[in-house]
């Protein structure tokens, strides 16, 4: 089945292919789909394709991948065609006012928190690196020109409890993009008919993360005495956090060594069990502290 309206899909990941699959699902495919452009990767350094880029061709959708949105080729394209909307998930580059005025039902955007909590750039491993699962779920809104400001369709708040909290961070990526994607499928039909009224944001209750650093990831760690308590508790979250986005690490006699995998233990202490020292490969834990002694 076809949608009766056309929209532009921009995405970036972690978030936009389980999205577009539940669009899909649904039968709302888009007519566009904008990602990033092919980027270099691994030692090698060979261009890699992002995976929007290889859904799309995958089901035969047309992909446009700009570097910048000041040189005009962005705008030509985009102007070219007629639009009831644009769909923008993950993408990680500032829309211009031009953008925004293009589709004639605006630009709907799927944001993973509870707005107007967790406005900025890493909502979702913000909410488990400082323990906000009261925060965590999405909001289906509208972009303006200000950050994650714009009035809101729908939300949706992600049912947790202390048996799934805190998730790893991928783990909570996918659960949110595809509760985004169920949302956004049910909203967006009904927006373009124009059945729904935007509710403007709580502004004064706002709460903001900006980008994660190198830095928000070194744990304080001592490999010869087991973090316990709040100690561990506040470990385990940014253990949880960093996953699959460089990992947690720790400062041992001037070298980096990274967590891999850890726990924790029903008596609330935090177990380290794999790690990378630096310029080795990875070991159990147990082996890293028999090699102090």
């Amino acid at each position: 089945m076809e949608p009766s309206f056309k929209f532009v899909f921009f995405g970036g990941e972690p978030l936009a292919v389980p999205v577009l699959e539940k669009l899909k699902e649904e039968g709302l495919m888009p007519d566009l789909i904008i990602c990033n452009p092919d980027r270099p990767s691994g030692r090698g350094q060979e261009l890699s394709e992002p995976p929007a880029k290889v859904w799309a061709e995958e089901q035969g959708i047309e992909v446009f991948q700009p570097s910048s949105y000041k040189d005009g080729v962005a705008k030509e394209k985009l102007s070219q065609g007629k639009w009831d909307v644009f769909v923008v998930v993950a993408y990680n580059f500032i829309l211009p006012k031009w953008l925004l005025d293009i589709p004639e039902r605006g630009v709907v955007n799927v944001h993973p928190s509870l707005l107007p909590k967790l406005r900025g750039s890493s909502p979702i491993r913000t909410a488990i690196k400082d323990n906000l699962p009261e925060d965590v779920g999405v909001t289906i809104m509208l972009l303006d020109e200000k950050m994650d400001e714009g009035p809101t369709l729908e939300q949706e708040e992600l049912p947790l409890t202390k048996a799934n909290w805190p998730m790893s961070g991928p783990e909570l990526d996918k659960t949110l993009a595809e509760l985004g994607g169920e949302l956004l499928a049910e909203i967006l039909p009904a927006w373009v008919a124009d059945e729904l009224s935007p509710q403007e944001q709580e502004h004064k209750a706002a709460t903001y993360c900006g980008k994660l650093s190198k830095s928000d990831s070194e744990l304080s760690i001592d490999p010869q005495r087991m973090l316990a308590g709040r100690e561990a508790t506040k470990a385990w979250h940014t253990i949880n956090a960093f996953v699959g986005i460089g990992d947690t690490f720790f400062m041992h006699n001037g070298k980096r060594v990274k967590i891999k995998k850890a726990e924790l233990t029903n008596g609330g202490s935090l177990r380290l069990l794999r790690v990378i020292p630096e310029g080795k490969k990875e070991i159990d834990f147990n082996d890293y502290l028999n090699r102090l002694t």
